[in-house]
């Protein structure tokens, strides 16, 4: 029987997560004298909705008002037109007829597409295989997202693998009771240091390294 992979976008299919948390952060600095590290910032906010990081910074005492956000996704847009790259080897397992899959990210629905578009994977995740966080009341960490993919993609949760680099999407997956693998090119050494406190046992810093975990679970 196949199995599902669900991909997460940003710090995964490319190096984008670290794009949208830095804009946050110079704004959240601008506005409130922070000082936060883009350690800190993507601690509270890495990997989660735009929904999300609007509770965790209201929770925080951090009042953002809407204007923040247009302008973040302004930045967001500035940085998305400078261009990004799909992150090597991930196309060889796009071409794994051995699986479903589809895209789940804790971005929206717009962004989400112009990335696909910028980086040419159209052809792998049509409208019908890119589920967003704008389509859940709860984002990341909650399972609520990939939950809704392995629904609308006909798979049972526990033949769902899930592959993510943020500690919002790794447990995501646990909650959802699906295989979480964490891919950490991207992260720091301290940020796998944390995802290692999770109890997540399959972490891979190269594609390569993913597809042979993949085709182990065949």
């Amino acid at each position: 029987m196949k199995k599902l992979i669900i991909w997460d976008f940003d710090g995964v299919i490319a190096d984008t997560e670290k794009l949208w948390v830095s804009s946050r952060m110079e704004l959240l600095n601008r506005d409130f004298n922070l000082g936060w590290s883009f350690e800190t910032t993507n601690k509270h906010i890495g990997g989660r909705s735009e929904k999300d990081k609007k509770r965790i910074l209201q929770n925080l005492g951090i009042e953002v008002k809407d204007s923040f956000w247009d302008e973040a996704m302004k930045l967001d847009l500035q940085k998305l037109q400078q261009g990004i790259a799909l992150t090597p080897g991930i196309e060889d397992i796009f071409l794994m007829d051995s699986f479903d899959q589809c895209i789940a990210t804790g971005g929206t629905m717009s962004k989400t597409k112009e990335k696909i578009k910028q980086v040419g994977i159209e052809k792998y995740f049509p409208a019908e295989k890119v589920f967003t966080a704008d389509l859940v009341e709860y984002g990341k960490p909650e399972p609520d997202l990939f939950l809704l993919a392995a629904h609308t993609m006909d798979y049972k949760p526990e033949d769902c693998i899930v592959i993510e680099d943020s500690l919002a999407g790794l447990t995501a997956a646990q909650r959802a009771k699906m295989l979480p693998v964490a891919f950490v090119k991207y992260n720091s050494a301290e940020y796998v240091a944390e995802i290692k406190k999770t109890g997540v046992e399959h972490i891979f810093d190269d594609m390569a390294q993913v597809k042979k975990f993949l085709q182990s679970t065949i």
